[in-house]
């Protein structure tokens, strides 16, 4: 916790809300996630509601974190290495726009660091395209269904095989080479 005993929010959206959970949860400071959905304008939106793409809502993944373990830039920093941040209306396999990426911010210090962040990405050299990741401010997170929480890992063989053929794996091999922060195997 930090100095006022307190965690911290981070919110994402990356694409299907299956592939994020991990890339946090294998980070040492990482209390939680949770798969859900944000940005649209339904109040308490299901699956059914929000892979129609007509609720405005991204799939997403809140995050709880101590700061004292692990800073808002080290989520960042996980978060552009487990997404396509050029592709516009989707992520990988999923097209829609309950699959774009954004960063949702809770405050100034993480509006500031979330541009800051996009900036260093666009000016990498690592993408051919401009970033069209979102930073966005944090609104009303929903929790999807139970089903969806933690999915990786109550359905490790499924989640594998969804994750190689939607083309993440591939795409984040050639864009960071060996360098992951996690492994799935």
């Amino acid at each position: 916790m930090n100095e006022t005993g307190e965690y911290k929010r981070a919110l994402f959206a990356g694409g299907c809300f299956w592939c994020m959970e991990p890339p946090f949860d294998r980070l040492d400071g990482v209390i939680s996630t949770v798969a859900g959905y944000t940005g649209g304008r339904t109040e308490a939106p299901t699956y059914r509601d929000v892979c129609t793409g007509r609720t405005g809502h991204l799939e997403a993944v809140e995050v709880i974190y101590d700061p004292d373990k692990v800073s808002y830039e080290n989520l960042l920093e996980a978060f552009w290495k487990n997404i396509a941040p050029t592709q516009k209306n989707g992520q990988f396999a999923d097209i829609g726009s309950q699959y774009r990426s954004a960063i949702f911010y809770h405050d100034e210090h993480q509006r500031r660091a979330a541009e800051t962040s996009k900036k260093a990405m666009d000016r990498s050299g690592k993408f051919t395209g401009p970033i069209v990741t979102e930073v966005l401010p944090a609104g009303t997170f929903w929790p999807a269904e139970d089903y969806h929480q933690d999915y990786y890992r109550k359905y490790p063989q499924q989640y594998t095989r969804y994750r190689r053929g939607s083309g993440r794996d591939g795409y984040l091999a050639e864009i960071w080479g060996k360098y992951r922060l996690f492994d799935d195997k």
